[in-house]
């Protein structure tokens, strides 16, 4: 039987360079990608824009945005695999950051998109390169606590984007945002390389995308897809329940309007306390499978009474955003299944596309909820969506083996 962890061993993996760091990274990165929905309405109607063509455009940039996060995950993950860890995280934010603020500038919707498509881009390396960075960094015991800080202190971003949005004008707000990640770069000098990533180029280094070869063989594709899968109702929640909540709410007979910022702000600090309870119960149980499995039925569960309600009080929706917020909070687990599922070779391109494919399937499932909804309303779409989400991810699970005690320090071949 294991023994069990020592407090100075929990606190020394909580306090590493590569987690304080990572976990900073990923607080902008969600700062970002939570902003654009938090002054989606105001930084429109700044540009000219009204009525329908709110949700049109918004849905527009949302869109462009993953489109961007799902090539730049394939890019630096790629460079990830082929230059180091660190290197895509001192690219990404470099790219990020001038991105936002030339966002800031913008005063069209050409502009926009432009910066939009550019931030994503650069965010995409950001969560991948800190996970595959931690989990190669900390002993196998205790890497479950360090991606678990990653991921909690980085949805905070999502509140701070919600504080800042709506007290900040737009142009500001994204200003901030482009300086938070300069801030960064300068503290990314802090944190030394994989030694797993040296100890591989030093027996020779890989070609680059040679990566891709060694995923699409058959043995490792399946596996490939499940970990995307698996991941897939975060983002229906955060993408689509709580950032158009506002429209949901009214289908459903609010009796008062509902803040798409509030709401964000919830639901994220609903994600960061389920972070926080899926990686403690995780190491507790010494197992990540059955952790999400039974956040993933807490999910299913949340959506159809969601969507049940009559009449709910703006009080209501802010306290479902939250609950739901908790039940996605399987994310931080899920991104370390994915960086635990293959070898060092491959490591840094699966642990950084696989967030992104996840978050990029916000563009087939806004689609598919688009396309359904006049024919089945707005409340029956998004419930029909969200059955076939979770299913999808349940499919994934049973795809994925236990990894919890798996050693990191391996090629695949």
């Amino acid at each position: 039987m294991t023994a069990p962890l020592s407090r100075n061993a929990i606190i020394a993996a909580l306090l590493h360079p590569a987690v304080l760091i990572g976990a900073l990274g990923y607080f902008v990165d969600i700062y970002d990608l939570i902003l654009f929905g938090v002054v989606r309405v105001p930084s429109l109607k700044g540009l000219g824009f009204t009525g329908d063509q709110l949700a049109l455009e918004g849905t527009w940039l949302i869109n462009v945005q993953m489109a961007g996060m799902l090539a730049g995950g394939l890019i630096w993950g790629l460079l990830g695999d082929w230059r180091g860890r660190l290197n895509i995280l001192f690219g990404s934010i470099i790219l990020y950051s001038l991105a936002n603020i030339a966002n800031g500038f913008v005063h069209d919707l050409n502009g926009y998109t432009i910066c939009r498509f550019l931030a994503g881009l650069g965010l995409a390396g950001e969560l991948g390169g800190s996970i595959t960075l931690v989990a190669e960094a900390l002993p196998r015991p205790v890497r479950g606590y360090g991606t678990m800080m990653v991921s909690a202190i980085g949805v905070l971003g999502a509140v701070a984007a919600g504080a800042v949005g709506q007290k900040f004008d737009w142009r500001t707000a994204y200003f901030i945002g482009g300086g938070l990640g300069l801030v960064l770069l300068v503290l990314r000098v802090c944190v030394r390389e994989s030694h797993l990533f040296a100890k591989m180029t030093a027996f020779g280094k890989p070609r680059f995308a040679a990566q891709m070869r060694l995923l699409i063989a058959p043995e490792r594709l399946t596996r490939y897809v499940c970990c995307i899968l698996i991941g897939l109702p975060c983002w229906y929640v955060v993408g689509l329940v709580i950032l158009f909540s506002p429209e949901f709410a009214k289908a459903l007979g609010t009796t008062a309007p509902v803040a798409a910022g509030t709401a964000v702000a919830m639901g994220y600090t609903g994600i960061c306390l389920g972070d926080l309870l899926s990686g403690v119960l995780s190491q507790i149980s010494r197992a990540r499978k059955g952790i999400m499995l039974s956040f993933i039925l807490a999910t299913l569960l949340l959506t159809n009474i969601f969507f049940l309600l009559r009449q709910p009080s703006p009080t209501t929706i802010y306290l479902f955003s939250l609950l739901l917020g908790i039940a996605v909070g399987y994310w931080a687990v899920f991104v370390t299944v994915a960086a635990e599922h293959f070898g060092t070779n491959v490591r840094a391109t699966v642990a950084t596309t696989v967030p992104n494919f996840t978050r990029g399937a916000l563009i087939p499932i806004t689609i598919f909820y688009t396309v359904l909804k006049p024919h089945l309303g707005i409340i029956t779409s998004g419930l029909v969506v969200g059955w076939m989400v979770i299913a999808l991810a349940v499919l994934g699970w049973f795809g994925l083996r236990e990894t919890f005690h798996d050693e990191l320090d391996y090629l695949e071949k």
